[in-house]
């Protein structure tokens, strides 16, 4: 079965749990590390635990969600080896997936999407590297840790 690791804060608990259903309906085991209603924690914390989780092994990609998505996604882009993609929509998932093979996406909680977040979860899902070029450019960020 295919697992995924997803954590939240405190401002996007809705959210983490949207999702968190979503995937379990397509067949995903998650490992769900975020907060539930009525808890509190700094979303720097969250990315740190969620992402040293993936990098466990064994985890198809994470999933981490805070107010904005912001604060996370740079949280997790300190991480060496998370390339995360804070995505505004399906284009911007699929991409993300086809061209910068990003293993963590973020969400935010308090953001107005323009299409439901689980319609940009599947397009990311339904996307796939694409290689040659993009390659490349992946190792370039990579490099970029050193």
């Amino acid at each position: 079965m295919k697992k995924v690791v997803i954590a939240n804060d405190h401002g996007a608990v809705e959210m983490k749990d949207e999702i968190v259903n979503f995937l379990k309906q397509k067949g995903f085991e998650v490992n769900d590390l975020g907060l539930a209603e009525g808890e509190s924690a700094d979303y720097p914390d969250m990315a740190e635990l969620a992402c040293k989780e993936y990098l466990k092994g064994g985890y198809e990609f994470a999933v981490v969600l805070c107010g904005t998505g912001i604060g996370i996604s740079i949280s997790a882009n300190k991480i060496k080896g998370i390339r995360c993609a804070l995505v505004q929509n399906s284009y911007a998932a699929e991409m993300t997936k086809r061209h910068n093979n990003a293993n963590v996406i973020a969400f935010g909680g308090r953001v107005d999407y323009p299409e439901k977040v689980t319609d940009i979860l599947e397009a990311y899902l339904n996307a796939e590297f694409e290689g040659g070029r993009h390659e490349r450019r992946v190792e370039k960020i990579m490099s970029l840790e050193k």
